[in-house]
């Protein structure tokens, strides 16, 4: 987990500190499925900010393997204009589009146009890969993964020797459930040794997240805190506005918890709760990852709320009902929005719930990971004006802003005991002054450079399922849904959830 941006300065401490990462060793990059929208809108836009950035070695190359009829002029077009697009559409603070550095990038791209299940696809990239290594980018439907792995290993592409590596990444989902991701990881590893598979989750190349992990073991104000004796509860939210758009044969057979649950929200939750590592060598980071996840309590049906999004409106902009969306049976009862509680059974954590929530069609579009201290003493203050104090909370915001936010009691200026809640907010837009990002530049350069830090392995993506096993299973028989209109907070039941233990949500709109 090699920093890629490196100089800050504090009103504090006015230092600088450097820390120039090493440039990516030579090699191809080939994105299978490439001339889809992920290596439009976020792949190409990545490494170009790593061009940008020095971090690509002068012999990088990007290989497209796609089914689609198009020469690499064509693409090298059509990605020139997303990138334009990208540039432009991240508002003031964005970096110009160097067209130095394009250029350059640009002319390294080439493409193989084939069938991803046929022998000669695979060939003819043999032929342009030779013996340099290689980063094989699975940017396809799931169906597909298994397939292409064993043709990697058939034409002798997957295959290291020497200081040669190749490398496979492989987006979400990984699996439906327990069963298949426990068969697609047996499936990959006859052909490829677990330290060739890099799991991808975006939300890991996001600073904030990292930047959990930092904030707790290296400041020690933080982690002597950071545990059942001091801390009420803690909520993870992941609220989206949009809809199910154009992926309702997708949506539909996946639905919320398959979507978020099993990999976005748990390694936000694992990244929160998990002991420090003996280092932040990659399987010493994942190790305590996994063993979070596997102190987690088998869920129980009363805490677990399933909805889907009725009609509504968003942004004063009327949007129709989950089951009126093109594509999408009438009748369907799949889940648009899922909250659940949590308990690790640790020494840690051993009573402090994790409220988690995930949903489209919300109040508003944020990740954040809400961690609520216990209550002060009010016996202090019992002969004061105070008739409340503020609650202590840490706000790490994941998306759209990324951040922290520290909210405390202070008092109010005069004469007489007056207590007002306050916040103090870092945002790492206005602090480090960095260009826009996709948040998969980190992840890719990790990647690049062997560092597994921040991807997820066999027995992590396997403990998440198990996490999520038994709300599938429940699923197969009949069970109702909450509705909830779009553009609010979610389901009814959702605040219940928490009304129960007398607690509740944090606000996701404004």
């Amino acid at each position: 987990m090699e920093s890629i941006v490196a100089s800050a300065s504090s009103q504090i401490d006015d230092t600088r500190h450097e820390n120039v990462p090493r440039r990516g060793p030579p090699g191809v990059f080939v994105i299978f499925g490439g001339g889809g929208d992920l290596t439009h809108r976020l792949l190409v836009p990545a490494l170009y900010n790593l061009a940008s950035a020095g971090l690509l070695d002068r012999h990088f190359s990007i290989i497209v393997v796609d089914r689609a009829d198009v020469s690499a002029a064509d693409l090298r077009q059509s990605f020139h204009k997303s990138l334009e697009n990208f540039v432009t559409s991240r508002g003031t603070e964005a970096v110009s589009l160097h067209d130095d550095v394009w250029t350059r990038l640009s002319s390294s791209i080439d493409c193989v146009r084939g069938s991803f299940e046929e022998a000669a696809t695979y060939d003819t990239l043999a032929g342009k890969i030779g013996s340099q290594n290689c980063i094989f980018y699975l940017a396809v439907a799931a169906r597909f993964f298994g397939t292409i792995v064993d043709q990697l290993g058939v034409s002798g592409l997957a295959k290291e020797s020497g200081k040669v590596f190749r490398r496979v990444i492989i987006e979400k989902p990984f699996g439906s459930d327990l069963a298949s991701a426990i068969a697609l990881n047996e499936r990959l590893l006859r052909t490829l040794d677990e330290s060739q598979i890099y799991r991808i989750d975006h939300y890991l190349g996001k600073e904030t997240v990292q930047n959990i992990l930092a904030l707790r073991f290296s400041n020690g104000f933080f982690e002597p805190l950071w545990n059942r004796d001091n801390i009420d509860h803690v909520q993870i939210t992941a609220a989206e506005t949009v809809g199910v758009e154009q992926r309702a044969r997708f949506y539909e057979s996946t639905g919320a918890v398959r979507d978020m649950v099993p990999n976005h929200v748990m390694q936000l939750l694992a990244m929160t709760a998990m002991e420090a590592p003996i280092s932040f060598d990659a399987d010493a980071v994942r190790d305590e990852k996994t063993k979070v996840l596997k102190a987690i309590h088998t869920v129980q049906h009363h805490d677990v709320v399933r909805g889907q999004y009725a009609a509504g409106s968003i942004k004063e902009q009327p949007v129709v009902g989950y089951r009126d969306e093109p594509g999408v049976d009438p009748h369907s009862h799949t889940e648009t929005y899922v909250a659940m509680k949590l308990m690790i059974d640790n020494w840690r954590w051993a009573g402090v719930p994790f409220y988690v929530r995930t949903g489209k069609r919300l109040a508003a579009r944020k990740t954040e990971i809400a961690v609520h201290f216990k209550s002060a003493p009010y016996a202090l203050f019992r002969d004061t004006p105070v008739d409340r104090l503020t609650p202590n909370i840490m706000l790490l915001h994941i998306q759209p802003t990324e951040g922290v936010t520290l909210q405390f009691s202070a008092k109010i200026p005069g004469p007489t005991v007056h207590l007002g809640g306050v916040r103090m907010k870092f945002d790492y837009s206005e602090w480090f002054h960095e260009g826009p990002s996709t948040g998969y530049e980190t992840l890719l350069y990790d990647c690049m450079i062997g560092d597994a830090t921040l991807f997820q392995r066999a027995d992590n993506i396997e403990a998440g399922w198990r996490v999520v096993q038994p709300v599938l299973e429940w699923m197969h028989a009949p069970a109702g849904l909450d509705f909830y209109a779009a553009g609010s907070e979610g389901p009814k039941a959702a605040d219940d959830l928490l009304a129960r233990d007398h607690r509740h949500w944090l606000k996701i709109g404004s």
